[in-house]
Formats: C-alpha cells, structure tokens, sequence
C-alpha cells in the first residue's frame, strides 16, 4: 500500500508497527500523508502561503508607500539586483542609479543605467511611515535603500513603485477569494443539504433555480451586477458588493456536490439511528452528515477561489469593478490596456504574472486535496 511506504519511518522499519498505525490513523492523518505525496501540490500550498503572508504585512514588506509618486522616474524601468561591480563580486546586493533624458523631438523620457551611482539594498531600512493594520505606527520596511531609489519592478505613469503596488494589490485580489469562498460555502452547504436531505418539490424548485442561474453567462451576470453598485459607495463598500456579486453564482457548484453526497447518505444506518434517537434535522445535517465528506468540500472550495479572483480581475480590468484608488491586481492591469505599453513599458503586465501563478498554484493545491480526499487513490 502506497500510504503504508510513506509513513514508514527511517527509525522504524517494522511493516507491522507500520500497518498498525495506519490501522489507527484518522481520516484526517490519511488525507494529510496522501497529500504530501503530491510534490506540486505542496509547492504550491507552499507558495500560497508566502503570498497572503506578503500580502497580510504589506506595509512591512513594501518598499514604498503605493500612493507615493516620483516625477521624475514616471514609466522608469526595473532595477535589476546586482553583485557585481566593475568586475569585482560584491557580498551586499546593489542596484545602479537610472539617468533620464528626453528627446527634444517627441518629448520621450528614455532612461539609462548610470554605474556611478550605486546604491547598496539593506535589509529592515527607515522608509516612508505608515500603520501596519492601521495600528502600529512605524516606518521600519523589509528591504530598501538608504539614499537614492530602488523600483525592482519598474514604475507606473504616474513614478509609483510597482513592485510596492502590486504588493498592496495582492491583499485585495487574493482576499476576494476567500471571503467569496467563505459565503459561497455557507450557502451552498444550506442550500444544497436542504435540497439533498428533504428531496421532493423542495429539491426541484432548488435545483430548478440552481440550473437557471447556472444558465446565465457568469461574465455578463457579473458586469449587470456590479454597474447597479452606486457609485457614492466607498472602497470598502464596493469592495464587499463586489464580494457578494462574485459569491452569487460560486455557490451553485458546491450545492449540487452536497445535494449527492446528502442523497447517497440520507439512507445510511447512522442517519437513520439518529433519526429514531429524535435528533432534529439541522442536528443530523451538519452534526452526522457533513463531517464525512469535509475533505471533499474543501477541495471543491479549493478548486473555486481561482474563479473569484478571475472574477475580480475581469471586473477591476475592465472598469466595472474596484476604481482607484483602490489597488488590486485588476486594477493594475488596467493600465496595461494600450498598445504603447507592451512595446514601452511591458513591467506594467507584471501583475498579470502573479494571477496566473496564483491561479495555477490553487488548481494544484484543490488537485492534491481532490486526491487526497478520494479512498479510491492510493
């Protein structure tokens, strides 16, 4: 048995000890051993991880403040990191200065990376003050420098750090996810136990509605939505609507997975016991019933955050979601509209990398849980 080989332990190599162990193991061991197995998975889980741990101390690990503009390095390119200087290896990593001209004729700013100024990187440096969370006031950073600038990712139109902004922009654009998830799982387990459990005229008018909205193109349900938003809303406040219009549809999904998990097991003996116990409805649902299949509902929900985020980057690009000043990565990307930038200014698509990686790294980690979760894979 491929479980049996993992949880074999270099200092114990007693097939016996070994059987018995998984013998005892819970569901949730079981799930959990299987899972490691799954390399690109735990890579992934890995590097989620560091992105809402970035995300969640994004005034700590910015360099600059995101509002913070520069005129004078509007649309400059990224710093690349170096070691070597004039052929010799450096231990402290450094960034050469940029030196701007402008073309008489046509007004372009061209930028040229000037070796005379070198400006070494330190790490928890003195940069623009701020409130991580909004209560701590600080302005200690990760990384940056002490005098001159450092735009490893290059600067927008306006001479704001991207690499900064897109920082702050993954705290809205990852969050969105997991608040979408979280009503989603919320009513879809209501919704899709109810329709599973009491079945007749219930079940059909559910799933009735459920097959109507399921209908419905999600993109253009998603923009109808979010255009009736007052506009006199605050960030907050379409941010949270832009939440619940994404949650609107995610739910549907979920419903029908628990629907037949509840109809594959309304007639098991233990439900059944538990109904002649006199256990209430609501008692036997989230009580008796959807603790067996929780790992399958986690890896439902899993697999359907990388829709939320899609879906509030579609919005936020096309100007039907989040507007400035609010930053997410839709909101970045919407910068990146014209022509002129790929041939420009080609680091304004950066934050388009990080929603595939991060789109990429849910559908693998929602494939390791799935996997996980099935007694049928070894």
């Amino acid at each position: 048995m491929a479980v049996i080989e993992e949880v074999l332990r270099p200092d114990d190599h007693s097939p016996k000890s070994v059987e018995t162990e998984v013998a005892v193991a819970t569901p949730g061991q079981l799930m959990r051993w299987k899972f490691m197995r799954h390399r690109v998975a735990v890579v992934s889980l890995a590097v989620l991880v560091l992105f809402y741990l970035v995300a969640l101390f994004a005034e700590f690990v910015a360099p600059y403040d995101p509002a913070r503009y520069d005129t004078d390095f509007m649309m400059a390119p990224p710093q690349p990191i170096r070691f070597i200087d004039n052929g010799r290896f450096e231990l402290r990593p450094f960034v050469y200065g940029l030196s701007s001209a402008m073309d008489p004729n046509t007004f372009k700013i061209t930028y040229q990376v000037d070796p005379t100024q070198k400006y070494p990187i330190y790490f928890f440096v003195r940069g623009d003050p701020y409130k991580l969370w909004g209560v701590f006031e600080t302005d200690l950073h990760l990384f940056g420098v002490k005098e001159g600038t450092l735009h490893l990712f290059g600067t927008d139109n306006q001479g704001r750090d991207m690499l900064s902004r897109i920082i702050y922009g993954g705290r809205i654009s990852l969050s969105v996810g997991l608040l979408g998830i979280a009503i989603s799982f919320i009513i879809g387990i209501v919704v899709g136990g109810i329709s599973g459990y009491f079945g007749g005229v219930v079940d059909i008018i559910i799933q009735r509605v459920i097959e109507f909205l399921r209908s419905i193109p999600t993109l253009p349900l998603w923009m109808a939505l979010s255009v009736a938003l007052p506009p006199t809303w605050s960030v907050v406040q379409t941010y949270f609507g832009i939440v619940v219009i994404l949650s609107l549809v995610g739910w549907t999904g979920l419903a029908r997975v628990v629907r037949g998990k509840f109809m594959s097991l309304r007639e098991e003996e233990y439900v059944m016991a538990a109904q002649l116990n006199g256990a209430n409805e609501a008692r036997i649902i989230f009580k008796h019933m959807l603790p067996s299949f929780y790992s399958h509902i986690i890896a439902s929900l899993t697999l359907s955050v990388p829709g939320m985020i899609l879906g509030e980057t579609a919005l936020s690009f096309i100007g039907l979601g989040l507007q400035p000043p609010a930053i997410s990565w839709g909101v970045l990307l919407k910068d990146a509209q014209h022509i002129r930038v790929l041939a420009n200014a080609p680091w304004l698509l950066l934050p388009g990398l990080f929603v595939v990686v991060a789109i990429l790294c849910f559908n693998f980690v929602g494939d390791g849980l799935r996997d996980a979760a099935d007694p049928y894979v070894n």
